[in-house]
């Protein structure tokens, strides 16, 4: 919540440099409204002073803290809210630091992400340059991170041996975007998204001209015997992915 001061004084001018006084600012810096103008009166008689409201203008900050303690106290949700606002790269990550934060962060984090996305409409509601906001409680955005990087290497896993495409469930952009990411280096496997918000999803493929995964992971070079390449001669060849043990004969290598 703002904090106004009302200021009275001869003229509208007069209050103003008091009020402007009193909160250590520059005319620039503040929002004012005058409440009453100056009147003179009849002969002298029943003047009336100016009086005025000043505050300080709302930086970005203000805006998002003022805007959250507005919800959380709605929410009867006790907590307190850091805000790091990188001005240069129009970025700012909020932090709520309470207990039971669990109401907060919701299921799969919807909750939190409903708040984010309505916090940047208001951020970004009269700035001039988007500003990117994250909003985020007992490390939940690192923690989903993990969870959702450990979840492609399992899904690409199986795509691999199974040969079959795997859809995943519906997720936001910025989840998307950590799949993509955990994948985009993998030999074997691809991935796109299909849908239309808010049910988008991805699909996990195998990639084109991948003919067999376990006899390509499995290849060692290293296998072949001195000037028998292209020759049927290779020794059996145990290898492991994940908690997967399986025992393959090489095709024949040929040289491409």
């Amino acid at each position: 919540m703002r904090n106004w001061i009302e200021v009275t004084a001869k003229t509208v001018e007069d209050a103003i440099t008091d009020a402007l006084i009193q909160l250590g600012s520059t005319r620039e810096n503040v929002d004012i409204e005058v409440v009453e103008k100056e009147t003179s009166g009849f002969l002298g008689l029943n003047k009336k002073p100016a009086k005025v409201r000043v505050a300080l203008k709302e930086t970005m900050q203000d805006k998002a803290v003022n805007f959250l303690e507005d919800i959380f106290k709605l929410m009867e949700i006790q907590s307190e809210i850091a805000v790091d606002y990188n001005e240069e790269e129009k970025t700012m990550n909020i932090n709520i630091i309470g207990e039971d934060m669990g109401v907060l962060i919701g299921k799969r984090g919807q909750t939190l992400d409903s708040l984010q996305y309505l916090v940047s409409l208001v951020i970004n509601k009269e700035s001039e340059d988007y500003i990117k906001v994250k909003l985020d409680t007992e490390n939940y955005r690192e923690r989903r991170k993990e969870t959702l990087e450990n979840l492609a290497k399992n899904i690409a896993y199986k795509v691999k041996k199974t040969r079959k495409s795997v859809a995943l469930e519906p997720m936001n952009p910025y989840e998307r975007r950590i799949i993509h990411s955990a994948l985009q280096n993998d030999k074997f496997v691809e991935t796109h998204s299909e849908g239309e918000e808010p049910y988008r999803k991805i699909v996990v493929t195998l990639k084109k001209g991948v003919k067999d995964y376990s006899r390509n992971y499995g290849y060692n070079k290293n296998s072949y015997r001195k000037g028998s390449y292209g020759k049927s001669n290779y020794r059996k060849q145990t290898y492991q992915y994940g908690n997967t043990e399986e025992t393959e004969t090489p095709v024949e290598k040929t040289e491409e």
